[in-house]
């Protein structure tokens, strides 16, 4: 291997966004951020197409190539879901022409010389229990995954105090992943990209979308907003706005009857 090879291998190991430049994806502003972010705990809340699952894949890859005996865990609400995950794991793999050998290359699993595994793994909570020592654990559509399928997998990071990103659009205010975003973000690094922000995803395309999804399908997986279930009887921010902490409760009195002594004022009532 020629000085300038090694250099740009060297280069690529050490740092992930010349990584995913040797793959030919020029990473977008928020990419680069997520490529060289150390923190432990990460959201990415981010529109349809806008290349979460490309530069989580490149993450993983890198992950599991520079880090010996890795245990990297590629979950999604279907086999099918984590299995297209993985797939773009196993193409950048091969596009590298396979630069560390692999000892077990199949539909779900890729186990590499240096002892690392990335496993594709469905959300079914019955099916992932048994993996400890986790490095990195990569939980995509984050939002259409069971709470218990997510309850279940924190503690595989416990021993390893591993990496836990979270991948999604929106799917309703509702589940870890909305609960995480909308009351956790103190414990998460939290990134948002709304189509308007893809340079791929084109003004002309968005303003389609709109017309054809209508308002509430097109906040959900364009704009990254939790809205209300689709089949909710009343708004949530419309029942937050209602709430008053001055009203005064109504009582029931010892007799069983309405108190409204404690309700209303005293001189009200003579």
């Amino acid at each position: 291997m020629n000085e300038a090879a090694l250099f740009r291998d060297l280069s690529s190991a050490i740092n992930p966004v010349k990584f995913a430049q040797s793959l030919g994806i020029d990473p977008d502003p928020w990419q680069r951020e997520l490529l060289l972010s150390t923190e432990k705990r990460i959201i990415l809340n981010c529109s349809r197409q806008s290349g979460k699952s490309t530069i989580t894949a490149v993450l993983a890859l890198h992950h599991a190539l520079n880090n010996p005996r890795a245990l990297v865990l590629v979950l999604s609400p279907s086999l099918r879901q984590s299995g297209e995950l993985f797939k773009k794991i196993t193409g950048f793999y091969k596009d590298l022409g396979k630069p560390i050998p692999s000892d077990t290359e199949n539909k779900h699993t890729l186990e590499l010389a240096n002892k690392s595994r990335i496993v594709s793994l469905p959300g079914k909570e019955q099916t992932v229990r048994g993996f400890s020592g986790v490095s990195l654990m990569i939980i995509d559509e984050a939002a259409q995954v069971p709470d218990e399928l997510y309850y279940s997998v924190r503690p595989m990071l416990a021993v390893s105090n591993g990496r836990l990103i979270l991948l999604s659009t929106p799917f309703g205010s509702r589940g870890f992943f909305w609960h995480a975003w909308a009351h956790e973000k103190a414990s998460w690094k939290t990134i948002k990209i709304t189509a308007e922000q893809c340079p791929r995803i084109s003004k002309e395309f968005l303003a389609e979308e709109k017309a054809a999804l209508g308002s509430y399908w097109y906040k959900q997986e364009y704009e990254c907003e939790f809205q209300a279930n689709v089949s909710a009887y009343f708004d949530p921010e419309d029942i937050k706005v209602a709430m008053d902490d001055s009203v005064k409760p109504l009582l029931i009195g010892p007799d069983g009857t309405l108190d409204f002594k404690s309700f209303f004022d005293a001189d009200v009532l003579e």
